[in-house]
Order: C-alpha cells, then structure tokens, then sequence
C-alpha cells in the first residue's frame, strides 16, 4: 500500500476519533430517541432528531440511527424507509439499514431470517384466509405480521376458536393487505426477558411481567418492568437474533421453553427503553453505536 493512501486512511481515522460530526436519529421524537440523540451529543456529536420528510432536507450527516417504526394502524411500516438509503448514498453512515429495519418489522421476515441462522423461534405459519395453519396444533398465538405494542394480539386455545378469529380479523385493514401469524403458544407466557443490543454487545435488559390476568407482556398493556441481567447464553441468543437481522440497535424479546430452553420471540427494530434497563443503558449505547460508526467508517 502506498504511503499516500495509508496517510489518507489514517487521517480518515483521526477525524472520526476527535470530530465525531454530525448524528442523525430519522425517527420520531419519542423519549427514547431523544434520549439517545442526547446521548450521542455527549459522545461529541452534533445531534438532532428529524423525520423521515425532514431528513432528506436536512444538513449531511455523518452518522444516521434509522429509528422508524410500525404504523399504528399495524398494516405496514411508517413511511421513510427509502431515506436511509439516500443519507446512505450521500455518504453517511447507516446504523439500522431499511432493509434491516424491514426484517424487523415484518415478522414473517423475522421468522424465516431467525430459521435460516438457526436461532429458536416460535413455529410460525402465515395465513391469508381463515383457515388452519399445517403442522401447528393449538393453542395458538395470532398477530399482524407488521404489529407492535400488543395491538391485535389474541390467544386461541382451539381450532374452531382461531377459525372464527381469523374470520373476525379478515375485516381489519392489515389483515386484508398482509394477512396474519400464527404461533405456537409456548409454555411460560407472562413473563419474558428483553435484552437490548447496541452495536454488537448487550446494553441493557429488563424482565417484563404481564399484569393481572393479562397473558401479553407489553408494558403499553400494563406489564411491569423488573430487573434482570441476561444469562451469557440468553446474551449470544440475543446477539444472534440481531446479527440475523442486521441490525444495530434492536430489542430481542427471549422465554423459556417448556424444556428450560431460551426461545427467541420478537426481534424490535425500534425498541423503546428506558433508565430500567440500565442507569448508564443510553450512554452505554451511544459508545456501542459511535464504536460501531468508527468501525465502518475507518
């Protein structure tokens, strides 16, 4: 190698260590992202929050976080995908690609990208009608194949209970443009572990616990957050789910199986956390993601 292009290399390199530049968080200005745009100042960036619309006209970024969610109507992901790829062909540097965050959200995708790595995941069939998944026995767990936040969510403990759902979702808008999921329901619902990963390493995680007579464990349904560190072999589950995906902030949601076995359940591009995970979880995951940036970028 030329001497020119090891100087060029290395000066590439000083710049990303002392002029971090400027991060771009595309996504909504939930506590969350602020938190993390917050974060990524104190890393020494100049940091800003901007939708997708308000990205593309925004100043050049040097590192741009993809935090674009589900569309609350779950019959799709939120419009904004493609500005990522365009900050990207600007030249900056993407941390939770589209297409990541497109395998994320679509959770037929998930499973198929799980399956192929080898990473336990519920048995998952899809369905565009109602009627019987092959090769699933009940009971069963129903979802939108685009869902957050336990929204439309059901439990069936028969075949005849799940024909008469599906036959109630084929009304809904998601289930007529995408169709639905089904699960197998795994032993141990009501309570899960979610493990948040940053830039390749764990950063945080919580135990989440349904409330009273509730079976989902989403705290938007009143779960409680306790908590928890991750066991190492819960922790390669997680990285591995993640690195399936490609992404590089993500939310992997883990249960025991009826044999104690850790199971992969959701994989959440666009995982909201908070202090609970971790008193230093931002800061922690602001280092992961800018050592992920300095990575790529040198």
């Amino acid at each position: 190698m030329s001497v020119a292009l090891v100087d060029h290399f290395e000066a590439r390199r000083l710049r990303v260590a002392t002029s971090p530049g400027r991060a771009l968080v595309v996504g909504s200005p939930s506590e969350t992202n602020l938190a993390l745009g917050n974060a990524l100042a104190q890393r020494g960036f100049t940091s800003a929050i901007a939708s997708p619309r308000e990205a593309v006209d925004a100043e050049q970024a040097d590192l741009v976080l993809g935090r674009i969610d589900v569309l609350p109507t779950l019959d799709g992901v939120e419009p904004g995908l493609w500005v990522l790829s365009r900050l990207e062909q600007r030249g900056g540097i993407v941390l939770n690609s589209a297409a990541s965050l497109l395998a994320a959200h679509d959770k037929l995708a998930t499973a198929i990208l799980l399956a192929r790595a080898g990473v336990p995941h519920p048995r998952t069939s899809h369905l565009l009608a109602a009627t019987l998944p092959r090769r699933l026995a009940p009971p069963y767990v129903v979802k939108p194949r685009f869902g957050s936040w336990g929204q439309d969510v059901f439990r069936c403990e028969s075949k005849p209970e799940l024909l008469e759902l599906l036959g109630e979702l084929a009304q809904r808008s998601w289930f007529r443009k995408h169709g639905a999921l089904v699960q197998e329901l795994l032993p141990g619902e009501g309570c899960d572990l979610r493990v948040v990963i940053a830039g390749g390493s764990v950063v945080g995680a919580v135990a989440r616990v349904a409330s009273a007579g509730e079976w989902r464990t989403n705290v938007a349904l009143g779960a409680t957050r306790l908590e928890a560190s991750p066991s190492e072999e819960i922790a390669a589950l997680a990285l591995r789910a993640v690195r399936a995906l490609g992404l590089d902030l993500a939310g992997v949601d883990i249960l025991l199986d009826g044999n104690s076995r850790p199971v992969v359940l959701e994989v959440n591009g666009c995982v909201d956390f908070n202090e609970q995970y971790g008193p230093d979880v931002f800061a922690t995951a602001a280092r992961a993601l800018v050592e992920r940036y300095a990575a790529v970028s040198g």
